[in-house]
């Protein structure tokens, strides 16, 4: 994995262990980047050829989320972050006062103020249940459940299976997911999954996925109609939304830096090994990590099979500036006593040996 590690310049000077907020930007990227917007000041942003041309890009970059996915590209729409998903979603479906929604005790805000807002809205009722059970929390008035399927906070895997055995709609948080650990949505048989991509698909801010199983498409309505969500943006009055998730998407006209930024990087990941080597290499790391901790008398969250790792600190925040004055980036979790490392592929040994020596020290 050395050749995959020169493909990020941040790692020759510090050990980046925060993927899990930002990934590292790929030196490829850069190049796609300056190489698009050079095109754009030398040839202009207008015309018939260079919209076509954008557009092309787009669905590239829709079917290359597909892939990573694991689902067919009409049934991903394009948002701007993992938020931006779960909004859609709850602003389509026809949830009523009286309805209830399930979440966990360790969501995100970008799971929690969306809900927050759907409540005020509409008054459904959002009840809160520890996220390893939630299946056995599911009432008589639950009509979804909406969590995420790894945790930001600890790292633990939430039990799909049993979500969706209950029968209620299930919508999942991928943000600390998707590009991190294996999945196929199709496997995991959810309706919903939202994700964003800066996190460990390494792409720009900006730029989210959302997973819409084909039949719920045509029953929603679309909950940001734009130019992108009718069959015939020319006639936008008279034209039907698009049957498949496309009529979901969000992003609107993304900045062809942007897209070109995110297909670099998946060109990266693909040219070194794709989705299965990566990950897997990910959460081995990961687990060394945790028994490393564990080993050194550092409390270590609960977790599992992911790339995220936490364990507590006394002043977390005093903890992540400590670290970085070693070279070593982190992340503290406002509101919790812990302290987050996320792993990725890029990293090896000697980061992790950095962060234990320095933790030491």
């Amino acid at each position: 994995m050395h050749e995959l590690r020169r493909e990020f310049p941040v790692l020759e000077r510090v050990a980046y262990l925060n993927a899990g907020t930002n990934g590292p930007v790929p030196a490829r990227a850069v190049e796609a980047v300056r190489a698009s917007v050079e095109a754009q000041a030398e040839r202009g942003r207008s015309g018939k050829a260079v919209f076509e041309r954008m557009l092309e890009r787009v669905e590239l970059l829709r079917t290359r989320a597909a892939a990573t996915l694991g689902c067919q590209t009409s049934e991903v729409a394009l948002t701007g972050s993992t938020t931006d998903g779960v909004n859609a979603v709850l602003t389509a479906l026809p949830l009523e006062a009286g309805d209830e929604v399930l979440t966990s005790d360790q969501e995100h805000p970008g799971v929690l103020a969306p809900l927050a807002a759907l409540r005020d809205r509409s008054g459904v009722e959002v009840r809160m249940a520890p996220f390893d059970a939630l299946a056995g929390a599911v009432g008589e008035r639950t009509k979804l459940i909406a969590c995420s399927h790894v945790s930001w906070q600890t790292g633990e895997v939430v039990d799909c299976g049993a979500l969706v055995a209950t029968g209620v709609p299930v919508l999942l948080d991928g943000a600390q997911a998707l590009g991190a650990i294996s999945l196929n949505v199709h496997m995991l048989c959810c309706d919903f999954y939202a994700a964003s991509g800066q996190k460990w698909l390494c792409g720009p801010n900006g730029m989210g996925y959302l997973y819409v199983r084909p039949e719920r498409c045509g029953e929603l309505s679309p909950p940001w109609p734009g130019y992108g969500t009718v069959e015939d943006p020319h006639d936008p009055l008279g034209s039907p939304f698009h049957e498949d998730a496309r009529r979901f998407d969000v992003l609107g006209f993304p900045a062809d830096q942007q897209t070109a930024w995110a297909l670099a990087a998946f060109d990266v990941f693909d040219d070194h090994g794709g989705p299965g080597a990566l990950h897997e290499r990910a959460t081995a790391q990961a687990e060394t990590l945790a028994e490393r901790l564990a080993g050194a008398g550092h409390e270590v969250a609960p977790r599992g099979h992911s790339t995220l790792v936490s364990w507590r600190a006394e002043d977390p925040p005093a903890l992540v500036a400590a670290m970085a004055e070693h070279g070593i980036v982190l992340r503290d979790l406002p509101g919790t006593s812990f302290v987050r490392a996320s792993v990725g592929a890029w990293n090896d040994e000697s980061d992790l040996e950095r962060l234990i020596a320095a933790l030491a020290a």
